[in-house]
């Protein structure tokens, strides 16, 4: 019997206003999308509109305000349901302490962060260290593909969320190795490749594809960012 192949998308946000502001933004903080992370969105939304490449979709965001704009501007591509709200595709934890400092704030009192490292070294103190906000990601994700084996699942989240799931599904190193740099409102897709019985080829474990990487062709036209001068709250 053949086993329907299960694709997991992942869309980073449009570009949000804390970025813009050069703030750290967790969860507490984040002010939502600027006016071009709405233009990104929208334009995201009119593109899969127009191809239908998604159909059928489960919609899931993470619980920060940037990840559910950018999921409701994107939602009447899919059904047009309300996505699902899912903290476990939250970013990277600052904690309550640095949750809205300034990034020069921040490397004035903690210095320029090292992400190469040991994953359990404290780069926030009292938020998440690498190891844990990996293990949280690892987590949802177990969960959300569970519950829908063999369909399709889109979750607009963050680029630190792209990187853990880079991760988790290729068994790369937990930190080092390798950066990525994912554009606002790109799409990142793998598929899993189901196990053979072993008669048609040498696949004999579930194994995760990488079918695309930062696909943000619905963004021509578009400025790359906003000015910093024009930093809203």
């Amino acid at each position: 019997m053949t086993v329907a192949p299960t694709t997991l998308v992942l869309v980073r946000h449009g570009e949000s206003n804390v970025t813009v502001n050069r703030t750290i933004g967790g969860r507490r903080t984040c002010s939502g999308l600027s006016d071009l992370g709405r233009r990104q969105a929208a334009q995201l939304a009119a593109r899969l509109e127009s191809t239908g490449e998604f159909d059928g979709a489960a919609l899931v965001s993470s619980d920060f305000r940037r990840a559910i704009e950018t999921a409701e501007l994107i939602g009447p591509a899919f059904s047009g349901s309300p996505p699902v709200i899912d903290p476990g595709f939250g970013e990277h934890d600052p904690g309550p302490d640095i949750d809205g400092m300034t990034f020069d704030e921040y490397v004035e009192r903690y210095g320029v962060p090292d992400w190469s490292g040991d994953p359990n070294q404290v780069v926030f103190p009292g938020g998440e260290t690498l190891a844990e906000f990996h293990l949280r990601v690892a987590g949802a994700l177990e969960a959300v593909l569970a519950a829908r084996p063999g369909g399709t699942v889109v979750i607009s989240c963050h680029g630190g969320v792209v990187d853990a799931t880079f991760r988790q599904l290729l068994r790369t190193p937990s930190s080092g190795g390798f950066e990525l740099h994912t554009v606002n409102t790109s799409i990142t897709e793998f598929r899993m490749v189901p196990a053979s019985d072993g008669r048609d080829d040498t696949t004999v474990a579930d194994t995760w594809r990488l079918i695309r990487y930062n696909d943000a062709a619905h963004l021509a036209g578009l400025p790359i960012e906003t000015p910093r001068s024009a930093a809203v709250s």
